[in-house]
Formats: C-alpha cells, sequence, structure tokens
C-alpha cells in the first residue's frame, strides 16, 4: 500500500519547521522534507537570499542576551513579526508589511521553481512555513494546500494575502488560534484543528507509550510523595502501573535553532553540580546540529569535572533529522524538559513539565501564556539560587502536577489527527 499523501515542505531554519514536519515523514513523498531555501533546483539567487535571511535571524538572536542594544536590535525585528493583543476582536484581515514583503520576493521568482517541480503532482502540498503556502498558491499547485501552524498563536504573515479568498486549509493546534485565523479574514471551511503533530514514537497509536512513560515519570516528580497523597485516584484512573527505572531524576535543557541561552544549559549544570557528581540527578544538554553549541557544552563539562560522567550527556548530530530520533529517544527518560518556549512548548502533551528560560519573539510570549494556564508550564526563578529553588519545587509535587496537568490539558494526537484527515 502506497502511504504517500503529501508533499511535505518546512523551512531549514532553525528547528521549529522541521520539528513539526517531522513526524509526518510517514505521509511524505520518499519520506522526506523538501526545504524550501534548500531544494533541488533552488535558483542561485533564492538560495542566496535564504541564507542572508538566516544568518541574520541568527546573528540578532544570539545578540539579544548584549544589554540594552541587543534587545533594541531584536525589537526592530520581531516588531515585523509580533502578534497583535487577541482583545479587542476585531478584523485583522489588512495584510502586513511582513507579508508585503515577502509577497514582492514570491512575485519576483522566490518559490517558483519548487511549485514548477510539483507541477504534475497532484498531492497536497502541505507546509509548516507560511512562505510556501505564498508560494504554493501564488503559482497555482495543482492539489490541495496545506499550512501546518507551530506556534499558540501567531501574526497576519501566516495567512496568505487574500485572507478571504484563499484556499489554503490551516491545521491548527489549538482553538484559539482558530479564533485568531477568523479575525485575520479565513473562511471557517478552511480551518482545521488538529493539534501540534508530536512523534509517535514519543506517543503511540493508542496513547500507550505516552502514558507509561507519564507513570514511570511521576515517581521522579513526586519524591515526597506530595501530588500522590491528593491525586492517586487521578493517576490510576488515567495511567499504567510504573515501572522501575535503574536512573536518576533527569533534566534536559535545550538550546534554540540559532543557539541562543547556551549559557543557561551551563548555569543549570554548575547549580546543580553537586546532585550530579552523587549520581542524584542526570542532565541532557541539547546541542542539536550546531557544532559550536557542542564544543561549549563539552568545554563546560570538562571544566566541571563531569566530562565522564555517565548520568551528563551532550545530544548532537550534524543532521537535523538524526538529530530529532535521537532528542524524541532521550525525552523519553526525561522528567523535566528545559526550554524556551518554542514549538517544543506542544511536547508538554507528552506528559513532561516545562521550565521556562526567557522568551526570545513575539510568538514565544504566547506560548509561554499557554504553558502558564494550563498548568504545564513553569517560569525559571534566578539561576544563581537554583540549588535552592528547585529542590523545594521538585518536593512540593509542583513538578508532578505539571505533568499531569500537561497530559490531561494538552493534545498529543495532533499526527494521528492530520493523517486521518489527509486519508
Amino acid at each position: 500500500m502506497n502511504k504517500e499523501k503529501i508533499n511535505l515542505i518546512a523551512a531549514d531554519m532553525g528547528y521549529g519547521h522541521q520539528r513539526a514536519a517531522y513526524p509526518l515523514l510517514d505521509i511524505a513523498v520518499g519520506q522526506k522534507i523538501v526545504t524550501i531555501n534548500n531544494y533541488q533546483g533552488i535558483a542561485g539567487w533564492e538560495r542566496k537570499y535564504w541564507e542572508n535571511s538566516n544568518k541574520t535571524y541568527n546573528k540578532i538572536s544570539r545578540l539579544k542576551k548584549l544589554p540594552l542594544l541587543g534587545d533594541l536590535v531584536f525589537s526592530i525585528m520581531d516588531a515585523f513579526q509580533k502578534v497583535q493583543p487577541f482583545y479587542p476582536k476585531r478584523d485583522l484581515s489588512a495584510p502586513t508589511l511582513q507579508e508585503k514583503f515577502f509577497y514582492h520576493q514570491v512575485r519576483k521568482g522566490l518559490g517558483k521553481n519548487l511549485i514548477n517541480s510539483l507541477r504534475e503532482s497532484a498531492l497536497p502540498f502541505l507546509t509548516t512555513f507560511f512562505v510556501g503556502a505564498y508560494f504554493a498558491e501564488e503559482q497555482n499547485h495543482s492539489g490541495d494546500i496545506y499550512c501546518l501552524i507551530t506556534d499558540t498563536d501567531v501574526s497576519r504573515a501566516w495567512v496568505n494575502m487574500d485572507s478571504k479568498n484563499t484556499r489554503v486549509k490551516y491545521l491548527l493546534p489549538n482553538d484559539r488560534v482558530r479564533e485568531r485565523f477568523l479575525m485575520y479574514g479565513v473562511k471557517p471551511e478552511n480551518l482545521k484543528v488538529t493539534g501540534f503533530p508530536l512523534p509517535k514514537e514519543n506517543v503511540g497509536e493508542n496513547d500507550e507509550i505516552l502514558k507509561q512513560d507519564l507513570a514511570n515519570r511521576l515517581p521522579y516528580l513526586d519524591p515526597q510523595g506530595c501530588y500522590h497523597k491528593k491525586y492517586q485516584s487521578l493517576v490510576d484512573q488515567h495511567l499504567p502501573a510504573a515501572e522501575k527505572l535503574s536512573k536518576p531524576l533527569t533534566i534536559t535543557y535545550a538550546v534554540g535553532g540559532a543557539g541562543a541561552q547556551k549559557e543557561i544549559g551551563v548555569q543549570i549544570l554548575n547549580g546543580l553540580i553537586d546532585w550530579i557528581k552523587e549520581g542524584r540527578l542526570g542532565l541532557n544538554l541539547i546541542a542539536g546540529s550546531r557544532l559550536e553549541v557542542k564544543e561549549y557544552f563539552d568545554k563546560c563539562l570538562k571544566e566541571a569535572g563531569v566530562a565522564e560522567n555517565k548520568n551528563v550527556r551532550v545530544v548532537f548530530n550534524p543532521d537535523k533529522i538524526e538529530y530529532f530520533k535521537e532528542f524524541n529517544q532521550v525525552l523519553r527518560t526525561t522528567d523535566i524538559l528545559w526550554t524556551k518556549p518554542s514549538e517544543l512548548s506542544f511536547y508538554a502533551a507528552l506528559g513532561l513539565p516545562i521550565i521556562m528560560s526567557p522568551v526570545i519573539g513575539s510568538q514565544e510570549v504566547f506560548n509561554r501564556e499557554n504553558l502558564l494556564s494550563s498548568g504545564s508550564g513553569l517560569d525559571s526563578l534566578p539561576l544563581e539560587y537554583v540549588a535552592e529553588w528547585f529542590p523545594d519545587l521538585l518536593n512540593s509535587g509542583r513538578l508532578a502536577r505539571a505533568a499531569m496537568d500537561a497530559y490531561l490539558n494538552g493534545n498529543a494526537r495532533g499526527v494521528y489527527n492530520i493523517e486521518a484527515l489527509l486519508n
């Protein structure tokens, strides 16, 4: 049986767009992700355009940590992609400057070769990056066009220019984004709330993997039994019995695609170094596909005297797809995910409590608010005192509550819902 149902399109910019596409590889042509900034047949000028755009974004993201100047430069860039306040509800259908800029490039030929290469394909075009949807509609792709939304709220730029008449169908993570897209002028019949696609290897066809991993996680997150004393019946109602694992409590710290905030991982390492040396804590430092971040982490582990410690690991793979596979396996024995509120916010639905480092970008403000309101995320307190506040947080059972709230309030079925929609 041919499982190829879509042309799967993303952008090779950071991790967010490709991470969202990864769970859909099973149904993609050739089980591959086509990237709009590095596809076969891309024009030289087009490749250069994307390379310059990506370099600029990465530089500005890393600059943000600089006082005054960094914040100023980043705020200017972020203004172009800013998500407007949700209230009052109003007509937001007018195109933005960011969108007009991209459409100018599209009408100059950006993405034309990509759509031409798919001209004879009647399969749907599914993209996790809004500019891909511009390409497909502007160049009249022969199949259906889907755009998968990768944040809990997004700017007007995610909707094609003529929002009221677009034929793009939008795959949305939640009802809030649906309301937002109605303000952007999209017809209700083009809005499908599916949930964000999470990796099948972390969910399971009937959620069996997710449930077992969460059951195994809860005892680590509730060492004093505070949560279980109150909510044991709730746990028993939803989860199987926990398995006995031979590992310490484990934190996974993930750096963003631009390599920003790598220093936070080292602050966690140094602040909780006694726990690590005593074998009470495991720490995964996620360098992703960035060699310079891996080398930075390796250097810091050596300086801290834990380079050979079996409970500390740097996760790195230069191939992003292979990195996603490794990261997803690491999550199965992770108890706490520590990261900025990027697309990884949706991974809370795996029953993972998220400790949030500071936001980078307007959309992450909304991701943070969503995690806080669902009870599945907590802001990091000052890292210079992490050795004091982290044990208090753990012993209170608050992290166990966040894990269970994340599971109960989240939607881990996105990839299965999308596949069912495409059948």
